[in-house]
């Protein structure tokens, strides 16, 4: 061995043992006190825990379910057996007849009913004739078992009856007592019936394209516009003037005013016969004449020789979105703004650094965790947005989004299957989205 080797190995040993990175820390067990408390903690958050869950899960995965299932708005209230009651004569005296009408039907007109039928109480003092053999009498009640009835059946049963004195001495009408009523159905939300043709209709479907892409502008334009006009107002309103408060409220109110009056104000200024831009834009001549705004898809433009489509009623509902919900990220950004030391910008301006270069390497930095947050929450929004499209377009006009497709799938044709496949994909598209986010967001320096 090399007597240099043999002097250096004690030093180097001893680094290692002096590096806590090297040394290994002995695994400490829990011990019976703490696993105590630990299983008492669980415990007492099982109930919160459990109630969340549900919460949160049980419509996730009903939408699921229901997306897998050939079923439509009607499917949701199960076929039944519907009875109503009518005596047809008039019994005045002991010894008169009359005809008992029980009219039956399935309120299915898909479903066929099984093992159906119904009871009824006979009042006292009429004498019925049973001509039917699914009926019978037992004290004083008439029981019908009427078997399988036919989806869209509507029959009648009659029986004649007498009136006998004490009938006639207390007179109870038959319809007084409801008939009660039993059946069973299949139902196409419980069953086995699973299909993947609510999916292969929506993607074979020839606008789904375009409604994908729709989403897509809307919220991507929506999101990134209201950041930028955000920022632009809490970098405005971060210096110190006066007014500076009634400013700041004003810049609050697009949010915190109903989404329906603000909605119908646009609506009304941005109409192409009496609205007020219309008028001003063919007063400068600006237009050779009025523009339908939220009715009109596309207008034409050409650049250098290239005639361009441009969305014209998709993206004044972008400007809506932008207008109505940069509020949120104004008071998020000025907030963060306000944190950060007000030496870094005293000593960058002492430096000679420009205001935007304080922005962009002060302010920037110091915010931008703050402005990733923001675009995770207005994207998943405004993907989510439904009221102010349908408010301002109900869909027409290319302004049609996922979101507006689930409904008019839903409700609109009654195929919930449907509307639950689109509100799937939907899911789908912001799991994708939020999980590459958290991904590469960057964070505040």
């Amino acid at each position: 061995m090399c007597p240099g080797a043999a002097t250096a190995a004690p030093g180097i040993l001893s680094r290692r043992l002096m590096n806590p990175a090297v040394i290994r820390q002995p695994r400490l067990r829990a011990g019976p006190l703490e696993k105590r408390e630990r299983a008492l903690a669980y415990n007492l958050l099982l109930p919160t825990f459990t109630l969340v869950l549900a919460i949160i899960l049980f419509p996730l995965l009903a939408n699921f379910w229901i997306s897998v299932k050939p079923v439509e708005l009607a499917d949701l209230r199960p076929p039944r057996l519907m009875v109503t009651e009518r005596l047809r004569g008039k019994l005045q005296e002991a010894g008169d007849e009359a005809r008992l009408e029980y009219r039956y039907r399935n309120s299915s007109q898909k479903y066929p009913l099984l093992d159906a039928g119904f009871s009824d109480v006979i009042p006292e003092g009429l004498r019925i004739t049973l001509d039917d053999d699914r009926c019978r009498i037992e004290a004083n009640r008439l029981h019908c078992a009427l078997g399988g009835v036919e989806k869209k059946t509507s029959e009648r049963l009659r029986f004649e009856v007498a009136a006998e004195a004490a009938w006639i001495a207390n007179p109870v009408r038959p319809k007084d007592s409801k008939p009660a009523v039993y059946s069973e159905a299949d139902n196409v939300l419980t069953d086995s019936t699973f299909t993947l043709g609510n999916f292969a209709r929506l993607f074979s479907a020839s606008e789904f394209v375009q409604v994908l892409l729709a989403t897509i502008y809307y919220t991507v334009f929506g999101t990134a516009g209201a950041l930028v006009a955000g920022l632009f107002a809490a970098q405005l309103l971060n210096t110190s003037f006066r007014g500076r408060n009634l400013l700041r409220g004003l810049f609050l109110f697009p949010y915190v005013a109903p989404v329906i009056a603000v909605a119908f104000t646009w609506v009304i200024l941005l109409d192409p016969f009496s609205g007020t831009v219309n008028t001003l834009l063919q007063e400068m001549e600006a237009v050779d004449g009025p523009l339908n705004f939220f009715g009109q898809r596309s207008m034409t433009f050409e650049v250098a020789g290239l005639a361009l489509e441009f969305p014209l009623a998709l993206t004044m509902v972008v400007l809506f979105e932008v207008w109505r919900y940069f509020p949120l990220s104004f008071l998020f950004i000025l907030a963060r703004m306000q944190a950060i030391p007000a030496d870094l910008h005293e000593a960058a301006e002492m430096d000679g650094a420009t205001p935007l270069q304080q922005f962009w390497h002060i302010s920037l930095p110091q915010i931008v965790g703050i402005l990733a947050v923001l675009f995770l929450l207005r994207f998943i929004w405004t993907f989510n947005k439904f009221d102010d499209i349908f408010l301002l377009t109900g869909g027409n006009a290319g302004t049609r989004t996922l979101t507006v497709d689930v409904y008019e799938q839903a409700f609109a044709i009654s195929n919930l299957g449907a509307g639950a496949a689109v509100a799937v994909v939907v899911f789908a598209v912001l799991l994708g989205f939020s999980l590459l986010f958290f991904r590469f967001a960057p964070k505040d320096e």
